[in-house]
């Protein structure tokens, strides 16, 4: 599961199936073309879905996955979304949403730089704060599911401060904090990695239960 911003610091509910597919606007005269790309269960997968989502990590991380991983990240989704629903996990507050969109506006320099970046890769402000909303939405889930599992230990603290965070520092020519400065941060990065790992296995493990079909790909246009 990928994340694209960090929401913690160191995802309005949205369908990721045809349901509540929302298509970045194309080129006046250009033909609106979609189809299939994957099913599961009794959900399927569109391909503006993964151009959607390939678009959304242009504008966060100036570049997108291919295809293939752009559709096993909304596969994903789908699980943790899923989940999350039957278990009436609650949306983001809206001023949470609107905390975390301020942010990645306030990476461009001003709004009209935000807005020109937007018009440039064909994505709307509300596609855009729909998929930062579903983003928070996943994430917040994955991590009330899994924190209360993960225990770090001081000794664990102590050894990522000496062995990675020191020479990471000294080959940066960075000064170095003292450890009990930074104990808090250090035992977050290392609960958000642990995090990482069990929603991994969880996934695979959750995915092998699953009906999932991908469908092959379409001709190039």
């Amino acid at each position: 599961m990928r994340a694209w911003i960090h929401i913690f610091g160191v995802l309005l509910v949205l369908p990721i199936t045809a349901r509540g597919a929302a298509m970045p606007p194309l080129p006046q005269n250009s033909r609106v073309v979609d189809r299939i790309v994957a099913r599961i269960e009794g959900d399927i997968i569109l391909e503006s879905q993964v151009r959607e989502l390939g678009t959304f990590q242009e504008l966060i991380e100036g570049r997108a996955e291919t295809d293939d991983q752009l559709l096993s990240e909304l596969i994903e989704q789908w699980v943790v979304q899923t989940e999350a629903e039957a278990a009436h996990f609650p949306a983001p507050a809206q001023t949470e949403v609107d905390r975390e969109f301020a942010r990645l506006t306030g990476r461009f320099g001003s709004p009209d730089a935000y807005a020109s970046k937007l018009r440039t890769l064909g994505l709307s402000t509300a596609q855009s704060r729909q998929l930062l909303a579903r983003q928070i939405y996943i994430e917040r889930y994955l991590d009330s599911k899994f924190r209360p599992m993960v225990q770090i230990e001081n000794a664990a603290i102590d050894a990522y401060y000496k062995n990675q965070l020191l020479p990471e520092l000294a080959k940066a020519n960075q000064p170095a904090p003292k450890e009990e400065d930074v104990q808090d941060q250090v035992r977050e990065l290392l609960v958000q990695k642990a995090i990482s790992e069990l929603t991994a296995k969880w996934l695979d493990d959750t995915k092998s239960r699953l009906k999932i079909e991908r469908l092959p790909a379409g001709p190039k246009s």
